[in-house]
């Protein structure tokens, strides 16, 4: 501390107070009033006038009328509180926090008393954080009083250092019942039996209106609603055409965030004043979202970045929605014909680990980074560089690409290089790598220092190693003409799909319909992303469930080469496509050719060989162990071959026993001989007819 007049170290001879004469900040002022009167210390008051217009104008001119009178006032309260020590000021400025510093300063005070709310005005980034600049801008001892009611103060708390890790959040769980009260009264507007319902007679018509009631639907319901219309949109296997063309409309219709909500999420996340970081924040956002609102600032070193907030009730909001819609999904599972019209149950899951991931910005923060691995090849592609050190799950910080729209950029030699490479490195994220952006529509993708960024990485699809290789055989496929083999490859796509339902033949005549379309052409003319459209439609069509995957690449695909084409009209997919598979053939052949490789396929293959020869000298009984042994044993034709055996001697039997019969009857031997031998004959004549009547074994 400072002394003041006359004092000595550690006395407290003035304090400064600044205030706005709201409630809340009158509980900063009776504090130090208080603090004042212990030390017997001079009281001074402050309060800073943020103009709303010009100085030199009529309405500037007022403004400074009612600082004077504000003036008066204020002198008069600081006479109540403290006397003949009481003193007061007020300063118009655009800067509250500098104002009150350099006011402390001029007046040489000992301690200035800010408080931590009740400060608002134009300029609410500034002011709703005048205590923190204060406390790092000012040369005396500093308190800041938690004028908020009802809230401890978090700053400096034990609570607030651990928040950057491991953080846990409890939320009161919200009540269902109101919120699906809403969802059934705006469903119910919205024809709730017509919706769901299929119509009479189903026409397109019909079903467009049923969809555009959707969408209507779902953007009355808000935010969660609103994303799961756009989550539906990508899902050409879950929802009919009309309902994706129609989703692909749905707008969010989020109002912002304040700026205190902002600064607050911002500060709560960083564990430290959001000044400490950022040199300064844009209170315009860029873009409001469901989940996220996105805000340029620049940092204290100068760089300008992009930050990505996280809305403080996102989460909650969400969970809520998602109970609702669990519980419809497993009500609607068991309804045939509710199924018929969209899937609810896969709806759901879809919608829920959709929502889960982009909640968490870390993840997005990850797939930056994995896709700038994948974009290495393409030094026309880039994505922007992420400050992890500052990003958690609920904030994102990245680099600022300060470019324009792709389809702005300048003619040149480098747009139809990036055009090409666009194109390619879709090829090689889908077929090669198994990881790409989901959403590339031209809103995603921004033209800066001769690249082209990828933007917004929440959305991205994963294609495995089996897929990939089906992928392939596919493309073969079409290549060899060869009708029957495209229907087996599209049936290993779907897992096997072997149910008796499905008309195979009518089937594999619109997938040879498709392939005609694309008939005479070589393999590099064969574009991917419109082929996987159109057989995921028709697979939709005979309810071959192909996966979601499958769509949403054909979808990605299709985007993409339509912004290549913007990029350049000129470019020819075809060859673009054919140089990347030749290429990737000669990679793999390179690849299998690796000495370290072919060492270890060797080795592999010595091992087997060895094996298989141990086997064979135990199957000849030239090497000693346990021999080979082939236990064949088909239990119905044993069955039978004994059957048929047993008819067969009754049936020779009893026709001896008979003849001899017949032929001792006129010889002449004893009487009873032939009578026996017919008697032996008939029974088993009787027991032959009784087997086969029986049909025993």
């Amino acid at each position: 501390m400072r002394g003041g007049d006359g004092g000595g170290p550690g006395r407290v001879d003035r304090v400064m107070v600044a205030t706005d004469r709201s409630e809340t900040a009158e509980r900063a002022v009776r504090f130090a009033a208080a603090m004042a009167q212990r030390y017997g210390a001079r009281l001074f008051l402050v309060q800073v006038v943020v103009p709303e217009n010009p100085g030199g104008t009529e309405a500037g001119l007022a403004e400074a009328t009612r600082a004077g009178a504000a003036a008066a006032g204020l002198a008069r309260y600081a006479e109540e509180l403290a006397g003949d020590r009481g003193t007061a000021r007020v300063v118009v400025d655009d800067d509250p926090a500098g104002a009150i510093v350099r006011a402390a300063e001029e007046e040489g005070v000992d301690v200035l008393v800010v408080g931590n709310a009740g400060m608002s005005g134009r300029r609410e980034f500034l002011l709703g954080n005048v205590p923190n600049r204060i406390s790092h801008s000012a040369r005396c001892t500093v308190i800041i009083v938690n004028t908020t009611p009802g809230e401890a103060t978090e700053r400096g708390s034990p609570r607030l250092a651990a928040i950057r890790g491991g953080r846990e959040r409890h939320t009161d769980a919200p009540t269902l019942t109101p919120r699906a009260a809403r969802i059934g009264a705006v469903l119910a507007r919205h024809g709730l039996r017509e919706l769901f319902a299929r119509p009479e007679p189903d026409t397109e018509a019909q079903r467009r209106a049923q969809a555009q009631r959707l969408r209507a639907a779902l953007e009355e319901l808000g935010p969660t609603f609103a994303k799961l219309g756009q989550v539906l949109s990508t899902r050409p296997d879950l929802l009919p055409p009309a309902f994706i063309e129609e989703l692909a409309t749905l707008q969010d219709n989020v109002p912002p965030l304040t700026e205190a909500e902002v600064v607050h999420v911002m500060e709560q996340e960083l564990g430290v004043p959001w000044e400490d970081v950022f040199e300064s924040i844009d209170p315009v956002p860029m873009a409001a979202g469901t989940i996220a609102q996105v805000h340029r600032a620049t940092l204290t070193d100068g760089e300008r970045v992009v930050v990505k907030v996280q809305r403080p009730t996102a989460r909650a909001e969400i969970e809520q929605d998602l109970g609702l819609l669990e519980l419809f999904a497993e009500r609607t599972a068991r309804r045939p014909a509710f199924r018929q019209v969209v899937d609810m149950p896969a709806v759901f899951e879809h919608l829920s680990s959709s929502l889960h991931r982009e909640l968490d910005f870390r993840r997005e923060a990850a797939n930056i980074e994995r896709m700038r691995e994948v974009l290495s090849p393409y030094p026309r592609l880039d994505v922007p560089r992420v400050y992890r050190d500052l990003s958690t799950d609920r904030l994102l910080v990245m680099e600022e690409v300060q470019g324009v729209p792709v389809r702005a950029a300048p003619p040149g030699p480098e747009r139809r290089e990036a055009a090409r490479q666009l194109l390619e490195s879709y090829y090689r994220q889908i077929l090669t790598d198994g990881f790409f952006h989901a959403d590339p529509h031209p809103g995603n993708l921004k033209w800066w220092n001769d690249r082209i960024y990828f933007l917004d990485l929440g959305m991205v699809g994963e294609v495995g190693p089996e897929m990939r290789e089906h992928l392939m055989l596919l493309l073969m496929a079409f290549w060899q003409e060869d009708v029957q083999f495209l229907t087996d490859v599209t049936f290993m796509l779907a897992g096997g799909a072997d149910r008796s339902d499905i008309d195979i033949d009518r089937f594999r005549e619109e997938l040879g319909q498709l392939m005609a379309k694309h008939r005479n052409l070589a393999l590099r003319e064969i574009q991917l992303g419109p082929i996987l459209q159109e057989m995921t439609e028709i697979a939709i069509r005979h309810d071959v469930p192909l996966p979601a995957s499958l769509a949403l690449t054909g979808k990605a695909l299709a985007q993409m080469q339509l912004a290549a084409a913007e990029l350049d009209p000129e470019l020819d997919p075809f060859e673009v496509a054919g140089s990347f598979l030749m290429r990737s053939l000669v990679g793999r052949i390179r690849d299998r050719a690796d000495p370290k490789k072919l060492f270890y396929e060797a080795q592999k293959l010595k091992v087997r060989f060895a094996r298989l020869a141990e086997a064979m000298e135990r199957l000849a009984g030239t090497r000693p162990g346990p021999k080979l042994q082939v236990n064949f044993r088909a239990e119905p034709l044993e069955r039978t071959v004994h059957q048929a055996g047993r008819r067969l001697s009754l049936g020779i039997t009893a026709g001896a026993a008979l003849l001899g019969s017949a032929m001792t009857a006129s010889a002449e031997v004893a009487s009873w001989v032939p009578a026996a031998l017919g008697a032996l004959g008939g029974g088993l004549t009787l027991a032959l007819v009784v087997d086969l009547l029986r049909g025993r074994p």
